[in-house]
């Protein structure tokens, strides 16, 4: 196909620039249209020139003119979309740094360093986490009981009744938990934007539906236990959900390290009916304690 491309590029129509990672830069496309279509007729005519390549027979004469052709089409519509090189390469690098390097802690983010101390969330917290004979799990921070007693609201019961445990692994590793910290009542009431949109109801039900997403997925996979990594797949799909909210600044790798530290976590707490989650947000990390330890 190099030789395809190279043949689409000594056309007439066609101008090659170097390529620059600097999207201000006088260049940034590699090979571009001296004439630039509209979108709509660069697609047309792209689709029309695949279908008549479709038809063609493999031994015909004139394939590679065709190829050829395609090409030229092909990056005629390339140009038409508008896309910046620098973009397309900054944007990769984002992608492929966030979710397979490991990242300097004091350059990931800290989402309410700025705020009161009585509106962050507690930098270093033990949660115990209790079953009663009812089935119901509670949480209690202080010596004080938060949040409302829980069930697994399933038919057959799965330990769900504990995922509290996920929000305390986002809030000690993420720095974000919309719904931890509803339950402590420590929301940004003094910025009533932060109050609204990363702190309200709409953020809350993301993290929940996030969380029971992630839950029914696990359990094809033994809640985690034995994994070391998270799909990429199940890392984008996160990424959709989050955003337009805070945490969406958060890398993947980040990400994959606060699902497996809580699903570490929570497997403990399910086989033993509770536990103490002690959560250090300093150094990001997320534990487990018997209860009486």
């Amino acid at each position: 196909m190099a030789g395809v491309f190279d043949a689409a590029s000594n056309d007439t129509g066609i101008k090659i620039v170097s390529a620059n990672d600097q999207e201000n830069a006088p260049i940034s496309q590699i090979i571009a249209s001296a004439q630039v279509e509209s979108l709509d007729s660069a697609l047309i005519e792209l689709g029309y020139m695949a279908a008549h390549l479709l038809k063609t027979k493999k031994d015909s004469t004139n394939v590679r003119d065709e190829l050829i052709q395609f090409a030229r089409l092909y990056l005629q519509a390339i140009q038409s979309t508008g896309l910046s090189f620098a973009k397309v390469v900054k944007g990769n690098l984002i992608k492929t740094l966030g979710r397979f390097t490991n990242t300097d802690k004091d350059s990931l983010p800290d989402f309410d360093a700025a705020f009161p101390e009585e509106e962050q969330l507690p930098r270093n917290f033990e949660i115990h986490i209790t079953q009663r004979k009812s089935g119901q799990s509670y949480l209690r921070w202080n010596g004080v009981f938060i949040g409302s007693p829980l069930t697994d609201n399933i038919r057959d019961p799965d330990g769900y009744r504990f995922h509290d445990v996920f929000h305390l692994a986002h809030a000690a590793i993420l720095h974000w938990s919309p719904t931890f910290r509803a339950l402590i009542k420590q929301k940004r009431k003094s910025d009533p934007v932060f109050d609204e949109a990363q702190d309200g109801g709409r953020a809350i039900v993301v993290e929940e539906g996030l969380t029971a997403w992630l839950y029914s997925y696990s359990k094809g996979l033994d809640y985690f236990e034995g994994h070391e990594s998270v799909s990429f797949d199940a890392l984008k799909t996160i990424q959709k959900f989050v955003q337009g909210y805070e945490v969406d600044k958060c890398p993947l790798k980040l990400w994959e390290d606060a699902i497996l530290q809580g699903y570490s976590v929570f497997r403990k707490v399910r086989k033993n009916n509770g536990g103490i989650v002690i959560g250090d947000r300093e150094n990001r990390t997320i534990s487990y304690r018997h209860l009486g330890q």
